[in-house]
């Protein structure tokens, strides 16, 4: 029945597209509609929007720790921060990195476990930043625009916002034998200067924009979400894929 309804409700989109795309190439389109926008309903436009601003704080997430970090992407024989940003958010490649193949299978929090190891040799923000973009990615179902027909589970979104939490955290405080951080980020306050504290706050917002997302979904699909309170010292990232 619910598939029957699915497929009705497809064809009678395609017909309304058609006929929005008919009427721009007579002229009679209204100027900067999209005919997209008959396909989503509200919270799809939600979810549009939060998968943007969480995609722009990954992206100046990954920006701000390759310039704290330079030695990173010259590992791979990148020219300069820009090249190596594009190879890493390049959307074809959809996360997935030569050197993280064999990582292709296994949960993406692996990716951020492997860049916090002491004994990695590769580029540790590209693993970081892989990791948590493809936790993201599959949160957002793989989608990169919402309509109708699409599901999305709030519980995903929950679990990433604490998994990055712990992130941020194992980020802070990883070093090596000698005790020096892994990867920089944030910056205590020194010789009179005031502490910089802009990763903890750009971390901030990307849990925050999932937390949100979380309850409105939720709350539109009357759903429950189940709620884990843990140590970030000693917690375990919590599921978002479903390995097959």
């Amino acid at each position: 029945m619910i598939q029957s309804f699915r497929t009705v409700l497809t064809s009678v989109l395609a017909l309304l597209l058609t006929a929005c795309a008919q009427s721009g190439e007579t002229g009679r389109a209204v100027r900067g509609f999209d005919p997209k926008q008959i396909g989503k309903a509200d919270i799809d436009r939600v979810a549009d929007a939060h998968r943007r601003a969480v995609f722009e704080h990954v992206r100046v997430l990954a920006e701000k720790l390759y310039r704290r970090n330079p030695r990173e992407w010259k590992k791979s024989g990148h020219a300069s921060v820009e090249a190596a940003l594009n190879q890493l958010l390049d959307p074809r490649s959809n996360w997935r990195l030569a050197e993280l193949a064999d990582y292709a299978k296994r949960p993406p929090t692996d990716k951020i476990l492997l860049a916090l190891q002491e004994d990695y040799a590769g580029d540790r923000v590209a693993a970081f930043v892989a990791g948590i973009g493809s936790m993201l990615n599959a949160a957002f179902e793989y989608k990169n625009e919402f309509f109708m027909l699409d599901e999305l589970d709030p519980q995903k979104f929950y679990n990433s916002a604490r998994n990055i939490e712990i992130a941020m955290w194992k980020l802070a405080n990883a070093r090596d034998a000698s005790g020096n951080l892994l990867l920089l980020s944030n910056e205590i306050a020194a010789a009179g200067q005031p502490p910089n504290l802009s990763f903890e706050r750009e971390f901030g917002k990307l849990i925050g924009n999932l937390d949100m997302l979380a309850s409105i979904i939720a709350d539109k699909q009357n759903r429950v979400i189940a709620r884990v309170v843990q140590s970030v010292a000693t917690a375990l990232f919590l599921p978002v894929v479903t390995l097959k």
